[in-house]
């Protein structure tokens, strides 16, 4: 089904408002402002890592795992044990293109990453408990 917005709105904090005639949906969007970024960093502050990748790399169960820490929770820590900077900045970009989802910090071993749901759980989710 495709839809025809009559109006869109961006408001912060990475969200659109797509208003219909009879209808208002939300979209999520990937962030790309800088304050957005800046917001998410201060959620993820707190967070510890979810999933830890280490020498096998990124195997199929990992990716299950990471595929459901984003359902669920948005906004994650991943800790990636890797040797070299090379080896590392490889496996982030490989996945957020797995996953779609997109860099928000790197700082060491820690990335922190989002993904926007379409339906989020108030319970679960980091950006919406807060």
């Amino acid at each position: 089904m495709l839809l025809y917005p009559t109006a869109i709105f961006r408001f912060r904090h990475g969200r659109i408002f797509v208003k219909l005639v009879a209808n208002t949906y939300q979209y999520p969007i990937m962030t790309s402002s800088n304050a957005d970024k800046k917001y998410l960093r201060q959620l993820g502050h707190d967070l510890k890592p979810v999933v830890t990748i280490a020498s096998k790399g990124l195997t199929e169960s990992v990716q299950l795992e990471i595929e459901r820490a984003l359902n669920d929770h948005e906004l994650i820590k991943l800790k990636l044990v890797t040797s070299d900077r090379d080896s590392k900045k490889i496996l982030t970009e490989q996945i957020c293109s797995l996953h779609g989802a997109q860099l928000i910090q790197s700082i060491g071993h820690i990335l922190l990453i989002h993904r926007a749901s379409m339906k989020p759980n108030p319970k679960l989710s980091n950006i919406l408990r807060q």
